[in-house]
């Protein structure tokens, strides 16, 4: 089996030396053997494991997660159901969250709308209301 570098791994992943290091501190990827020499030796394998992590990472799974994940990858114990259990987890935190980023963005077009633009910046109608939400939530 050839082995690779810590540079020809980077770049078949699509990452940086600094991730695969940083993968490897995180504990996401064991650290590999090194040969005599000291340079570490990679399998094949390890590239998969990268891009599976970044895959993972855009589907907004964290580094925690993603440790859940590889360790349900390998075992050979895991059901398709625990697998999918995290996934509808993460699911549902997206929901929320667009959720409040929706509510954020309504807020904003109310408060932006109060700006007519030509209000001296002392007396902006727009500060006003967001000078008026803060004293709400301190009550």
């Amino acid at each position: 089996m050839d082995t690779l570098s810590i540079g020809q791994v980077a770049r078949r992943a699509g990452i940086g030396v600094e991730t695969v290091r940083f993968y490897e501190r995180e504990g996401l990827l064991e650290e590999p053997p090194r040969r005599a020499s000291g340079y570490r030796q990679y399998s094949e394998e390890v590239v998969k494991q990268i891009r599976f992590i970044k895959r993972a990472q855009q589907l907004g799974f964290s580094l925690k997660e993603i440790m859940e994940l590889l360790t349900l990858r390998v075992d050979g114990q895991t059901s398709c159901e625990q697998v999918k259990e995290r996934a509808e987890a993460k699911l549902a935190e997206v929901e929320r969250k667009i959720c409040e980023l929706q509510s954020m963005r309504q807020a904003l077009l109310q408060v932006a709308s109060l700006c007519t633009g030509e209000d001296p910046g002392s007396r902006c109608r727009m500060l006003d209301a967001l000078d008026y939400s803060a004293e709400k939530e301190e009550r």
